[in-house]
């Protein structure tokens, strides 16, 4: 038992993964997702961006994917120039998959307070891995 316990050690310790790393990109300032008056109620909007980059906190090395928004407006509807804006920022940010998704969806909600909505991210894949991350409100 104590030889696995050095040896998960060795291997944490290899990976260099830490907190730093985990929580990259969580809170750095991002530029403001616009907003208009939604004019119906009752109907749902995609919008797909297919051109999402961001950074590797732990390697530096580029991340590349497509965003799927899906939502269902409240009382406002996202500005779609200020969102591509806003989605560009990522570009040079340290930031997870997972982390960004859900930031994603965090700042979508903030911005529009949708009756319901959906992140999906599908990044493309690296070392033959690929990774389909998705988050929702409520």
């Amino acid at each position: 038992m104590k030889r696995e316990t050095v040896k998960r050690k060795q291997t944490d310790t290899k990976l260099g993964y830490n907190e730093r790393h985990a929580k990259s990109g969580i809170t750095a300032p991002l530029p403001d997702i616009e907003t208009f008056p939604s004019q119906y109620k009752g109907y749902e909007i995609t919008i797909t961006l297919p051109e999402y980059t961001a950074i590797c906190p732990k390697t530096g090395l580029p991340d590349f994917g497509t965003i799927t928004l899906h939502y269902m407006p409240g009382k406002e509807c996202l500005e779609l120039k200020s969102l591509k804006m806003y989605l560009h920022a990522y570009r040079n940010l340290g930031i997870f998959y997972e982390n960004a998704v859900n930031r994603i969806l965090h700042d979508v909600v903030k911005a529009c307070r949708p009756v319901r909505a959906r992140v999906t991210g599908e990044f493309t894949a690296r070392g033959g891995l690929s990774s389909k991350i998705e988050a929702t409100y409520p």
